[in-house]
């Protein structure tokens, strides 16, 4: 607490350490949201680029058929693909993380709310202050891993 805060009164300290924490909340709630925008931009722009390279492939493919009947061409693209696939598969992080940042999200804005609410009353000079409601499960994504399967790309 700075000093400042020290020389007012007992009964206005804590609404302004309210409003400090309240602040805090909502910017760690906004710092969020530019994180999952970012995240978001990332991944359509590797989804977009893993599709270009699955096209290019096919393409070289159809180019080099009489290479590709080989053995050990076909074998390198088929792994190729495979190796394309694993990619894709790993930005399905991206849906996961989303959601973990969106539950946090509307935890903290609930938490700066009532916060809000119960230091400062529950009218302001905008009206009724507006809770929305917590979360009501703990964690919304309960896989903590990905696993590769069966991807087809586009």
């Amino acid at each position: 607490m700075d000093h400042a805060t020290h020389e007012i009164g007992p009964q206005v300290r804590p609404l302004l350490l309210a409003a400090e924490l309240q602040d805090h909340l909502m910017t760690a709630s906004n710092d969020l949201d530019r994180l999952n925008t970012l995240l978001e931009d990332a991944c359509d722009t590797l989804m977009a680029r893993f599709s270009t390279a699955n096209e290019q492939i096919a393409t070289l493919m159809d180019e080099h058929q009489a290479d590709a009947d080989s053995p050990r061409a076909a074998a390198a693209y088929r792994s190729l693909i495979q190796q394309l696939g694993g990619a894709v598969t790993a930005l399905q992080f991206q849906d996961m993380a989303s959601q973990l940042i969106a539950h946090t999200n509307r935890r903290l804005r609930n938490c700066a709310d009532t916060l809000a609410q119960d230091a400062f009353g529950d009218d302001d000079e905008d009206g009724s202050c507006v809770i929305e409601a917590a979360p009501l499960r703990p964690n919304p994504v309960t896989q903590a891993e990905m696993d590769a399967g069966s991807i087809e790309l586009f």
